[in-house]
């Protein structure tokens, strides 16, 4: 299949996902990813529509093929280890979870959303503590509220020892 076919394919199911046809955007990719199995961009898109359909069990395995093979882009990579991470916080399988979320993190530092659902994980673990440092600092990173960031610094000081007292 050329790689332009693939594209308007791909192209394709991504509007019928975003237009609410995600059954039939599935459709399509399960299609797609029998002539192409090994397509880290296909397997992507598959988990995707998965997910949104609340098939996370099924979702596993193409997060887990599009992160496995080559050819996944930056920004597909990103949103795959989210995509995944979340998924096995939502299946329990909160080890595995946290495992790919950190993963997440130390590619993409800078994104609050993989930090975020890091977060999540973590409680999910009893890691309470790591939890509230990482919703710390993101809250004040990325909140417009004038109050947040009014006391900024001090919620970023707190945010590294939070049973720190004088």
């Amino acid at each position: 299949m050329s790689d332009d076919k693939k594209r308007d394919l791909l192209a394709e199911a991504d509007r019928l996902r975003e237009d609410g046809r995600a059954e039939e955007a599935r459709e399509r990719l399960l299609a797609l990813t029998a002539v192409l199995p090994d397509d880290a961009e296909v397997a992507y898109r598959t988990a995707w529509v998965h997910d949104t359909l609340g098939l996370e069990s099924e979702a596993v395995p193409y997060y887990e093929r599009a992160l496995g093979n080559p050819g996944l882009g930056v920004e597909d990579r990103r949103g795959a280890l989210l995509g995944l991470g979340s998924t096995y916080r939502v299946l329990g399988r909160y080890g595995q979870a946290v495992e790919t979320l950190r993963q997440g993190v130390e590619e993409f530092p800078d994104d609050g959303a993989l930090r975020t659902f890091l977060a999540m994980a973590l409680f999910n673990t009893d890691e309470h503590h790591e939890a509230m440092r990482l919703l710390l600092e993101v809250t004040a990173a990325t909140s417009q509220d004038p109050y947040v960031q009014r006391y900024r610094r001090a919620i970023e000081h707190y945010a590294k020892d939070l049973d720190e007292t004088v």
